[in-house]
């Protein structure tokens, strides 16, 4: 039972900012999204009334956080870019970029860097080839972890503790047979060092995963989406030991430094 004691202690425990909350829960339901959603929609969704939600939208949209469209409101891209103007993860761009330019004119196929976010992967930065054909990743694309060979590589690399946090995010959650077999794939990543996995999204190419890591802790993939062209400057295995080589060099770059992505 719920006494008023707790109720009280609990209160002084949280500070509360209702306008921010509010705030909040429209840029998580948007960032989850793949479609617009007209205002309606996001007030029947949260649970709130249109008089509480307008204003606050009006603002998300006036500072650039969301985007009104002919069928909706979508969330912009610019809660991104401000991750990525923080230190360490300007520090791991900084250190990647030169060392994935390298990769790509090695091998003639493009690749991206990703980090961990929530319960997903996301792209943070992307170097094309520079032949006829090839193949690139939106910054910003994200995906489950569980689904990507570069997501499954994040969370191989992680205690056992941040990957139960990792699982807690999962939606829809996992059932016990889909989380054993996630573990065991993540402990045969981890052994050997990367991952690779035929797209689900393209005929002929496979993703080629490999680890960046910042002391014991895996920090960032970096992923070859290598296509099978009958013209390859190199095979599918000489590519995957060419990222394996820059993840590592890249690694080594990071190791003087103390601040986690």
């Amino acid at each position: 039972m719920i006494t008023e004691s707790t109720e009280v202690s609990e209160d002084k425990r949280l500070y509360r900012a209702p306008a921010l909350e509010k705030g909040l829960d429209i840029l998580e339901l948007l960032s989850a999204e793949e479609n617009p959603l007209t205002m309606s929609a996001i007030v029947t969704r949260l649970g709130r009334s249109t008089g509480e939600l307008f204003r606050m939208i009006q603002v998300l949209e006036h500072r650039g956080y969301v985007r009104q469209g002919p069928d909706g409101y979508v969330m912009t891209e610019r809660l991104f870019h401000l991750g990525l103007k923080r230190p360490p993860v300007r520090s791991l761009m900084e250190q990647a970029l030169p060392e994935m330019r390298q990769l790509a004119d090695r091998i003639g196929q493009s690749c991206y860097l990703a980090i961990p976010s929530g319960a997903s992967s996301s792209v943070i930065a992307r170097m094309e080839a520079s032949t006829t054909i090839g193949f690139s990743v939106r910054v910003g694309y994200r995906r489950p972890l569980y689904e990507t060979p570069s997501g499954l590589v994040l969370y191989a690399g992680q205690t056992d503790a941040v990957r139960r946090d990792w699982e807690a995010l999962f939606h829809p959650p996992l059932d016990d047979a889909a989380r054993t077999a996630l573990i065991a794939q993540a402990d045969t990543v981890r052994a050997q060092g990367y991952a690779r996995g035929e797209s689900p999204e393209m005929a002929g190419m496979v993703e080629l995963a490999t680890p960046i890591r910042r002391g014991q802790r895996t920090c960032a993939v970096l992923t070859v989406p290598f296509i099978r062209l009958t013209d390859a400057m190199v095979n599918e295995d000489e590519a995957l030991a060419q990222a394996r080589i820059s993840a590592e060099r890249i690694s080594e770059q990071l190791s003087g430094n103390d601040v986690g992505v």
